[in-house]
Parts: structure tokens; C-alpha cells; sequence
């Protein structure tokens, strides 16, 4: 599979919301500093090679922490969302569930998505799985998605299970530090 930058595949950030880190309400993801960090990385990147940003953004019921108007449904403000990248809702696992994403990817023209984001083991495997059903291609920055511990399975070692998983579906693994030292020419 070519490398994501010779497509210039759209970034899609999921879930990466107040409430994934300010352990406000919930406990914060494993390694959520990191997490943010590497997040950060892949936007410049992204604003650097000239690819489309989109953001996804879980729609809880209401009395969920990540409701629309509470606290923790807005995306993380660390991650420096631009006006001119857009947030899609979902109110499922998949975030293709809403059509409009899957038009703006359409819309870039690009073959391929690079998907990160939480969490890793509910809506990362679910817009990872969404996009291969949409005929995409998908790279997964591996070290920039997370999860929290369950029991009897901490977070790093699920979020290991399901690189295994993603790569044995023909996903492209991509740590942050790899991806973002190669630049289109």
C-alpha cells in the first residue's frame, strides 16, 4: 500500500474531546498527554503538506459526559481546531455513520484516510472498519490512539490487540514520528 503521503489522504481526528481528558467527570484516556502531543504533531503535519483536516465528534445521549452543551462534548481546545476544519457528528461507533463525512472525504479526492483518535477499541475500530467498507484505503497512526483500561486488560495492551487486529485487515500502521517526518515534495 502506497504511503499516505503520496495520496494526500485527509486526516480524520475522532473523539478527541474535553471529556477524553480533563478527567473532569471520567477518568482520562491512558497516556492522554501523549496522546494530545502526538495529536498535535499529526495536525501540523497535516496544515504543513497541505491536507484536509476533519474532526469527529461523539454525540451522547443526554446525562452523558459528551452530550452536545456539556462540558466535555467539545473537542479538545489543546488540539487547536481551525474554523476552516470541520466537526462531524456521530452518535455510533462508525463515524462514516454520518453520511456527511464520507462526502468530505469524497470530496478531497484522495483514495485514503489518516485516522487517530479514541477510543481505540469502540470508535477508532469502528470509523477504521467503516472506511474500509467505504472502498478506502486506511492508515492508523498507532501510537495516537487510545482507550482506558478494562477489566482484566489494561488500555496499552488493547490498544497493541488492535493494531494487530487493524493490520491483519490491511490497514497501514504508522507510528506519529514516522509520519510526520516524511513531507510530499
Amino acid at each position: 500500500m502506497p504511503h499516505p503521503s503520496a495520496e494526500k489522504a485527509p486526516v480524520i481526528i475522532v473523539d478527541l474531546q474535553t471529556n477524553m481528558f480533563d478527567g473532569r467527570v471520567e477518568p482520562p484516556l491512558h497516556e492522554a498527554g501523549l496522546l494530545a502531543d502526538r495529536a498535535r504533531k499529526v495536525i501540523d503535519w497535516a496544515r504543513r503538506d497541505g491536507r484536509k483536516i476533519a474532526f469527529v465528534r461523539h454525540d451522547g445521549p443526554k446525562g452523558d459526559p459528551l452530550a452536545p452543551g456539556e462540558p466535555g462534548w467539545p473537542v479538545w481546545p489543546a488540539l487547536g481546531q481551525r474554523g476552516d476544519e470541520p466537526t462531524f457528528s456521530k452518535t455510533v461507533r462508525d463515524s462514516f455513520s454520518n453520511p456527511e463525512l464520507g462526502a468530505w472525504v469524497e470530496s478531497q479526492g484522495a483514495p485514503a484516510v489518516v485516522i487517530l483518535g479514541a477510543q481505540t477499541d469502540f470508535c477508532i475500530a469502528g470509523t477504521v472498519q467503516g472506511a474500509i467498507s467505504a472502498g478506502l484505503k486506511v492508515t492508523v497512526v498507532s501510537d495516537a490512539h487510545s482507550t482506558l483500561d478494562q477489566p482484566g486488560e489494561p488500555a496499552d495492551a488493547i490498544i497493541q490487540r488492535y493494531n494487530a487486529q487493524f493490520a491483519e485487515a490491511g490497514v497501514e500502521l504508522v507510528t506519529t514520528a514516522n509520519l510526520t517526518a516524511s513531507q510530499a515534495a
